[in-house]
């Protein structure tokens, strides 16, 4: 078992919903119910599934959690993208945040790495 607390994934993926939150409370009213509810749905997907993944007997069934998790980094970023595409932030704010979901992204796949050897 890991303290997922002190995981540098957890705390980077933490960060992250709180740049979603503020991002697409900017996003125009009729988003609310589509865009807005996917993008903070995945954000907090991500952290919530290192942290259920991290109590898990074995690193095989927090693999599987990491998985999810990197799936939703993953899902976050093609949402930015439509975001950025339907000009609902601007391109430096694009940039940083999918140097961001990058990083992260990277950073879940070493782990999994680190856990499998």
């Amino acid at each position: 078992m890991h303290n997922f607390k002190k995981l540098k994934i957890w705390t980077e993926s933490i960060n992250l919903v709180s740049d979603s939150y503020k991002l697409t409370k900017t996003f125009p009213h009729f988003e609310k119910f589509g865009l807005v509810t996917q993008m903070n749905r995945c954000a907090v997907s991500i952290p919530s599934n290192i942290a259920e993944g991290s109590s898990k007997g074995t690193n095989k069934h927090f693999n599987k959690y990491l998985e999810d998790s990197l799936g939703s980094a993953f899902e976050w970023e093609t949402q930015l993208i439509i975001a950025f595409n339907e000009h609902y932030l601007s391109e430096e704010k694009f940039k940083e945040l999918e140097q961001k979901i990058k990083q992260i992204q990277k950073m879940i796949s070493s782990f999994q790495n680190g856990l499998k050897s």
